[in-house]
């Protein structure tokens, strides 16, 4: 069964990239841009957080009107990308099984019943009838998935495609599109690579785009919103 899966990611069209990389700058800019970063991946989970109040909470100063589990997602969020940066940096970064648990324990802690483990049971996605594959599929998709990809020249398509195999194969318990676009940010960063951040504010196209890649399968459909959204907002930093 698990093959279905593979082949759909074989089947990618030729996309030009325009975005120019410099590993220092992506890192600094990154860095500089955490806050917004978090406080965008943490909207686009409906967490009702404003952006001066993920601010102040990272400040280290508690914001009071909040479920905990809001601020712990946030709280969250700010150590996985913390450990993304160390391990970049410390060049340990790799898009393995062991790096991609170690990141979902990060952003899953405290919310997930098993953070940093592959799940063991059954899970459905909101919003649409595709069901994920089977736990016991999973190790097996996710070695190959992942030798597949790695196959896949260009970081930014390759970060972009990851993307897609973590969210839509739904890995773990939790926090599966948090971890797959972190790690797919770590693919680009380590390749010179501006971070993708997608805003708060296109929340609804990005969740319809989502919804019809989990129906359809088609890598195309994600490549074809992300590669433009991804060059229009780098293009626009210059």
């Amino acid at each position: 069964m698990y093959m279905r899966y593979i082949d759909e990611i074989k089947n990618i069209k030729h996309y030009d990239i325009t975005v120019k990389h410099d590993k220092e700058l992506a890192l600094f800019l990154f860095k500089k841009n955490k806050t917004d970063y978090i406080y965008n991946v943490c909207a686009l989970e409906g967490n009702p957080m404003t952006f001066p109040e993920v601010q102040t909470l990272l400040d280290g100063i508690t914001v009071g009107g909040h479920k905990i589990d809001d601020e712990q997602q946030v709280l969250n969020q700010n150590k996985s990308v913390t450990l993304l940066f160390s391990m970049l940096q410390n060049k340990e970064f790799k898009l393995d099984k062991e790096t991609f648990c170690k990141l979902n324990y990060a952003v899953s802690i405290g919310e997930s019943i098993k953070p940093g483990e592959f799940r063991t049971g059954q899970v459905t996605i909101g919003g649409t009838d595709y069901i994920p594959p089977k736990a016991e599929e999973l190790d097996e998709l996710f070695n190959k998935g992942v030798k597949e990809i790695s196959n896949i020249e260009n970081p930014v398509i390759r970060s972009f495609v990851f993307f897609g195999f973590g969210s839509k194969y739904q890995f773990f318990w939790d926090g599966n599109k948090r971890t797959g676009r972190l790690t797919a940010n770590g693919v680009l960063l380590e390749n010179g690579y501006p971070a993708l951040n997608i805003k708060a504010k296109d929340a609804l196209e990005f969740n319809k785009i989502m919804i019809e890649f989990y129906n359809s399968g088609n890598y195309n459909v994600l490549l074809s919103y992300l590669l433009p959204y991804y060059e229009k907002s780098n293009n626009s930093e210059k």
